[in-house]
């Protein structure tokens, strides 16, 4: 890895090199936490966790080959080669930074409360077209993640598109100063984390964060049609704006679903006009085709690259996965749930053929308005028709009571799921949406075995 010596490394966290004599200059091959994905050459990082301790490794990795650990203690009688810090997740953040200085390519940060990693995924499918991009591996968007996504960075990659992700003030500022992002990407500012946050004025102020080291002479990107993103205050950075509003400079027409299942529309930008056929469920996946065009015009491609770069989209686990089993129309989209991009699923799924049913789970970290929001979402189902709302959760029970008699609260998931082959007709279109830790991944499971 290109400087990465362990001299280097050392010298960027303030570490102390031990056991090393003679092999200072020695450059790493890679960097993990992961004592599994230790290879021959590499820097493993000894994270104590709840649940594990990675020094509790270190004997085990130095042994299958790793070059060096970082470390904040040694353990097991070892005595080979390590560079010792008070904090190694600390130590691994400015070792990043030290990394990232040494690659001149563009490196697009992006952040919002709702669809960073589609629009991630969405960006690396259409730069890809003309740049060798790397890119957050799932949602490695943490001050841990990041770090590892940076290491990620090799000589042969000619644009980085990083995904970043917080849940309290100041979070975003170290993250910023690893990435150094010279384009900032904001999809949505919504209601998430507001146990922390505070309210969505909270979210975008911790979110804004991340323009402190966007240089003046760099570009930010915002989806127009948000009330609150109109508010960030770029300086002398130049401003682009996208949405389904005509005011936007990437704007949306003839926006439609497909037969398919797919979404399309004709992207405008000026003289540009760019016929983009999205194969993902939902109008919200337009915002990610929309913000990747944009991007995709200021770094050089050409309409047709863009295109196809959209075409060649292809989603990150369970999010607006269309799934046809024979007998219904599955919308697993069950990795995350807040608000807005449940609002968004759900007037989706009402422009489907078929009876309309969503399968909802509670939202997280809501804060003192959580129940007010989740009857919110109860009233969205009334108002689009949904024709039958089941739920889980202590918090979607009030989104039942706001539905009315077409809604049905269920106390566990297990219950929910012995309920579903009773409950679910042939040619139903389903959504399935929750908070990832509510497990809903196995309601998904069981609609696609009936």
């Amino acid at each position: 890895m290109k400087n990465l010596t362990l001299q280097n490394i050392a010298a960027a966290c303030g570490g102390v090199l031990t056991g090393a004599q003679g092999r200072e200059d020695t450059e790493i091959s890679a960097v993990t936490t992961d004592s599994r994905e230790v290879s021959d050459g590499c820097l493993f990082a000894a994270i104590a966790g709840s649940r594990v301790d990675g020094h509790d490794f270190i004997p085990e990795v130095l042994n299958r080959g790793a070059a060096c650990v970082l470390a904040e203690r040694m353990t097991g009688g070892c005595t080979g080669p390590a560079v010792l810090v008070p904090s190694v997740p600390s130590a691994l953040q400015s070792i990043a930074e030290f990394y990232r200085r040494g690659f001149d390519i563009p490196v697009i940060g992006v952040t919002g409360s709702v669809g960073k990693t589609t629009a991630k995924e969405m960006l690396y499918a259409v730069l890809s077209q003309k740049y060798c991009v790397h890119k957050t591996a799932g949602n490695f968007n943490n001050e841990l993640g990041v770090p590892l996504t940076l290491f990620g960075l090799r000589e042969e990659h000619t644009a980085a598109v990083v995904e970043m992700g917080i849940s309290d003030f100041g979070e975003m500022t170290r993250l910023t100063r690893m990435v150094r992002p010279d384009y900032a990407l904001f999809t949505i500012i919504g209601h998430s984390h507001l146990e922390t946050l505070g309210s969505r004025e909270g979210v975008l102020r911790a979110k804004s964060e991340l323009l402190q080291c966007v240089p003046e002479n760099g570009t930010v990107f915002y989806n127009g049609d948000d009330d609150l993103l109109p508010g960030l205050e770029c300086g002398t950075r130049r401003v682009v704006t996208f949405g389904l509003g005509g005011g936007c400079a990437v704007h949306a027409e003839n926006v439609r679903a497909l037969e398919n299942g797919f979404t399309a529309c004709d992207i405008v930008c000026g003289a540009h006009r760019i016929a983009a056929e999205i194969p993902a469920y939902g109008d919200h996946m337009v915002y990610a085709a929309l913000a990747a065009a944009a991007l995709g015009l200021e770094l050089g491609l050409t309409d047709a690259e863009i295109e196809r770069g959209i075409k060649n989209y292809e989603g990150a686990g369970h999010r607006s996965r269309m799934v046809r089993t024979g007998k219904i129309t599955l919308i697993d989209d069950c990795y995350n749930a807040n608000p807005t991009s449940t609002a968004s699923a759900i007037r989706s799924l009402a422009k489907l053929p078929g009876r309309r049913v969503c399968i909802l789970g509670d939202m997280l970290d809501m804060g003192g308005q959580s129940e007010s929001l989740h009857r919110g979402i109860g009233a969205i189902c009334r108002e689009q028709g949904v024709d039958l709302l089941l739920t889980c959760g202590e918090m979607m029970r009030f989104a039942a009571e706001e539905a009315g008699e077409r809604a049905r609260s269920f106390e566990s998931r297990s219950g929910l799921i012995a309920a579903l082959p009773e409950l679910i007709r042939e040619g139903d279109a389903v959504l399935v949406k929750a908070s990832h830790s509510m497990g809903f991944d196995e309601v998904c499971k069981a609609l696609e075995a009936l």
